[in-house]
């Protein structure tokens, strides 16, 4: 599976971004899709994820009412979008993907097997 990300970029506080990840390659009828974070020094987050089959969703105490998932199956395109953005939502965003009826929310947790490059996300004024 490959994953393709794009969208990130420099924002003021309080503005909004949105990112996309686009995906090749999938072998199974389902899988989940997420995105997580890595700002400079701190552990890997993960933001939100989203199972292909049904809307099940999964966020992030830290971003919950901020940002949206959401995903295009006939495009195995997944986007996240950003509002209210804060300095410390400041990261490099991975997009990543695992096949298979999943969890969401486990699968935040644990991480998954394929990975995208990242993209960088500032927050500041």
């Amino acid at each position: 599976v490959q994953l393709q990300a794009s969208g990130g970029g420099w924002v003021q506080p309080g503005g909004s971004l949105r990112l996309s990840c686009a995906a090749s390659g999938f072998t199974a009828d389902y899988y989940v899709i997420g995105w997580f974070r890595q700002a400079p020094g701190k552990e890997r987050e993960g933001v939100s994820c989203i199972t292909s089959s049904v809307d099940m969703t999964y966020y992030a105490d830290s971003v919950k009412g901020r940002f949206t998932i959401s995903r295009d199956n006939a495009k195995n395109t997944a986007y996240l979008e950003m509002n209210s953005l804060k300095p410390e939502d400041t990261a490099v965003y991975y997009c990543a993907t695992n096949e298979g009826d999943l969890d969401p929310q486990i699968m935040c947790f644990n991480g998954m097997d394929y990975w995208g490059k990242g993209t960088l996300v500032t927050v500041s004024s």
